[in-house]
């Protein structure tokens, strides 16, 4: 939906919630979800779409034409625009267990570097005109997987070859597309320092070469044109994993030059250390999602864990912890389960304030567990969770 017109700012929340591996299940979850919540939120205006496509859906797309007239037609029909795609998940997403591997392939393959470029093309047959386009993808892989600095400078070209490729769509159409990497728990990027250096040392340096050998341009033009087509995605639950302020963060983003190219609006699992909030934390441990764990210290110094089951086998070894975080998207709405609290409180007045002061123009609503959360805490169907997420951000943001 639309929040402002100047500076433009839209809301969305992630059709990935619904499960949905081919086009034919996302098509049919528009049309029996979404359309559900767009009469709850926003009956009489224009419904901003935050697409989830796998690999096999924008494929189906990009070689059918008859489907996607049909999704315009629908689109149209229903006031609906989609301005944002969740490129992350490169296959599943629901329905079996996820864990590490939703973060492969990962950017040092072609295998990433194509989807992209797919959901790109099939993005420019839905992208309001007037209205840019964002896609959020994996923070270039999993940490453990890298191993040498040759896979960075692989994964900064690869990059550099979608950067060409949405800046040849410019050109061609007059769309603007952005790709906004996405930093996330024990990714080789999962903290605001760690995405300024990466975009610095690597985008800006092997990416910005990498462009001008493809688009036969200068280096300050191919720098341009890197930091007009990539990105990153901030999402709250992810910064506040890292003990960051979610404020401090965003304007760091916007002193160094990286275009912020979605809001991911969420919420991580916060609480202190003690018997009874790990037994509180058991209900979370589910086998779908990989479930990362921080812990902060008196000291200041920060223990992690892959995993909340391997967290809390351990975490009895580790009595100077004061607060515990866990990777979980727990609704924005939900303020406190018995013991444990949400990191929605970091979002506040002040952050959203700066949300309208034209720096980033897409915002999504991207919470994806109702299907995980523990029975006490999923008392309503999945339409009306949703549009309690919007109710909570609306009595925010407006």
């Amino acid at each position: 939906m639309i929040l402002q017109h100047r500076p433009p700012l839209h809301l969305t929340y992630c059709l990935n919630i619904h499960p949905g591996q081919t086009w034919d299940q996302n098509f049919a979850a528009i049309r029996e979800k979404a359309i559900q919540v767009k009469h709850l939120v926003a009956p009489d205006q224009w419904f901003g779409l935050g697409l989830r496509l796998s690999q096999e859906a924008a494929q189906a797309l990009a070689t059918s034409p008859a489907l996607i007239d049909e999704a315009r037609s629908f689109f149209a029909e229903h006031q609906l625009y989609p301005f944002t795609i969740n490129g992350f998940p490169f296959g599943a997403f629901h329905e079996g267990p996820v864990k590490e591997s939703v973060y492969a392939p990962d950017w040092r393959t072609n295998e990433r570097r194509d989807y992209t470029m797919q959901i790109a093309d099939v993005f420019t047959h839905f992208l309001p005109p007037e209205v840019d386009g964002s896609i959020s993808s994996v923070p270039c892989s999993f940490k453990p997987w890298i191993t040498q600095e040759e896979d960075k400078a692989l994964i900064a070209r690869n990059l550099a070859a979608v950067v060409a490729y949405l800046a040849a769509i410019r050109d061609d159409t007059g769309q603007e597309i952005h790709l906004g990497l996405e930093p996330e728990p024990d990714c080789l990027i999962e903290t605001t320092p760690e995405m300024v250096s990466f975009f610095k040392d690597w985008c800006l340096t092997d990416g910005v070469a990498e462009v001008a050998r493809i688009m036969h341009c200068t280096n300050p033009h191919a720098e341009e044109l890197v930091r007009r087509h990539l990105g990153v995605c901030l999402d709250t639950c992810h910064v506040a994993m890292q003990f960051e302020d979610v404020l401090t963060s965003y304007r760091t983003y916007v002193s160094e030059g990286i275009r912020i190219s979605k809001v991911q609006l969420s919420a991580a699992l916060r609480s202190p250390s003690n018997p009874e909030t790990w037994n509180a934390l058991r209900s979370f441990a589910e086998p779908i999602y990989l479930h990362q764990v921080k812990g902060m210290t008196a000291s200041g110094s920060q223990v992690a864990w892959y995993d909340l089951p391997e967290a809390l086998e351990e975490i009895g070894s580790f009595p100077d912890i004061n607060e515990l975080r866990v990777h979980f998207h727990v609704p924005l709405f939900l303020q406190a389960a018995g013991s444990l609290r949400s990191t929605s409180s970091d979002l506040t007045p002040e952050f959203f304030r700066e949300l309208r002061n034209g720096n980033c123009s897409h915002l999504e609503i991207e919470t994806y567990t109702f299907d995980v959360l523990p029975a006490e805490l999923n008392q309503s169907d999945v339409v009306q969770s949703i549009a309690k997420e919007y109710s909570w951000v609306l009595n925010r943001i407006e």
